[in-house]
């Protein structure tokens, strides 16, 4: 919906006494839940989507809300416990750009929600590829509070590049606050709940559970997390 706001042209397909005009073309560029809701709403403004994501497992998902699916062979890359992307190498990110180039090159919009659990987003769209789109096109940067997947992209901006405008806005969740905060309210109560022991009326704290061993950082004043750990 941001790129919408700000591109020049309509998403879908119209056919008109003046002639046929195309759907606008959207690249997405990281297929977890971000990235399948903006193929769902890209694909429900009319727009003929494409999608890419290191995890090959979720080309089904992409496939099952009506985009395609971009191939590159990256080699071994698979994802964490939790169903992240783990970390690419620098010789997978290279192969990776220049797999998406001309993907990149012939999309009107280009939304990009790539992170990795822990770590800066990794720096996936660079200036040469952004001065290979057209003029009018639009870049949405989703992981520009982490590092930015575009070069280029400013928190709280949306920057001009020759033509090309490239949205940097921070704290999304916040332009949809009251959802935001009933599933971080969910989020947080479930936790709780989870650990609350009702009958002894106090908390039962197994630091082998598979759920904290992820969310706790210190105990007795040791780093605990192995992720944090190794930072």
């Amino acid at each position: 919906m941001l790129a919408a706001r700000q591109i020049n042209k309509i998403f879908p397909m119209m056919m008109t006494p003046a002639g046929t005009i195309s759907p606008a073309r959207v690249f997405i560029i990281g297929a977890g839940v971000a990235g399948l809701q903006a193929i769902a709403t890209a694909k429900r403004l009319g727009a003929r989507v494409d999608a890419f994501d290191t995890r090959p497992v979720v080309a089904e998902q992409v496939q099952s809300l009506g985009a395609k699916f971009l191939e590159i062979d990256l080699g071994d890359t698979g994802q964490t416990d939790q169903g992240y992307a783990r970390e690419l190498t620098p010789e997978q990110l290279e192969k990776q750009r220049e797999g998406m180039k001309a993907a990149i090159a012939q999309a009107d919009v280009v939304i990009t929600t790539a992170q990795v659990f822990g770590r800066p987003a990794p720096r996936i769209v660079g200036a040469d590829m952004v001065a290979g789109m057209r003029p009018g096109s639009v870049i949405v940067d989703m992981a520009v509070e982490t590092g930015g997947n575009v070069e280029g992209s400013k928190v709280g901006e949306v920057v001009d590049v020759n033509g090309v405008k490239i949205i940097g806005l921070g704290n999304l969740p916040s332009e949809v606050a009251q959802n935001a905060s009933e599933m971080f309210s969910a989020n947080l109560f479930n936790l709780v709940d989870e650990f609350w022991d009702a009958e002894a009326q106090s908390f039962g704290l197994d630091l082998e559970d598979d759920i904290l061993k992820s969310c706790v950082i210190t105990h007795d004043g040791a780093i605990v997390n192995e992720t944090i750990k190794n930072l």
